[in-house]
């Protein structure tokens, strides 16, 4: 899972694997489309939009999860929990994370005021509270929960949680 690995072995990573691998690409889905077709079908899209950039083609998909792209050109095997069982899921998964980060990095420059350069887009404690203090940018997904779950402060444990990395008051 490329979310155990710290941000510096994911970075190395993703250089090694971009600089050995046959053919990369990325897809992205906008916030507007992941609330209009939902996170797997906009992760499906995502997916397929990554395909049809690759060059050369693929003969053969894997997929991570157990749902497969639906009408695709190529034969799709899905694998659950296929990053701990496929150095191509695995490899996948790293590319993706690292590219994710990037964006939320980018991002951040935009609307500091979440803190996306430190959560990167992460639902942590601090991310809840600048949204209830800011309200939701145009770049957060409407049909996510938006409400803090969070007790408040003083409510809260006082271990910190790691988040992808990131320590979160709980």
């Amino acid at each position: 899972d490329s979310k155990l690995l710290s941000r510096e072995d994911r970075e190395r990573l993703a250089a090694r694997i971009r600089s050995r691998a046959v053919a990369v690409a990325v897809g992205v889905c906008s916030p507007e489309e992941i609330d209009e077709l939902n996170i797997l079908w906009a992760s499906m899209e995502a997916m397929r939009r990554a395909i049809q950039k690759l060059v050369p083609q693929p003969t053969y998909l894997i997929v991570d999860g157990n749902h497969v792209i639906p009408d695709s050109a190529w034969p799709v095997e899905a694998v659950i929990r296929g990053d701990f069982k496929s150095q191509s899921i695995a490899a996948a998964s790293i590319i993706a994370k690292v590219e994710r980060d990037r964006l939320m990095h980018h991002l951040h420059e935009a609307h500091p005021e979440y803190n996306w350069i430190s959560n990167v887009g992460y639902p942590t404690r601090a991310h809840y509270e600048a949204l209830s203090s800011h309200g939701a940018s145009p770049l957060h997904r409407r049909t996510f929960n938006l409400e803090n779950p969070y007790p408040p402060f003083s409510e809260a444990a006082t271990e910190p949680e790691q988040v992808d990395g990131h320590s979160s008051t709980r």
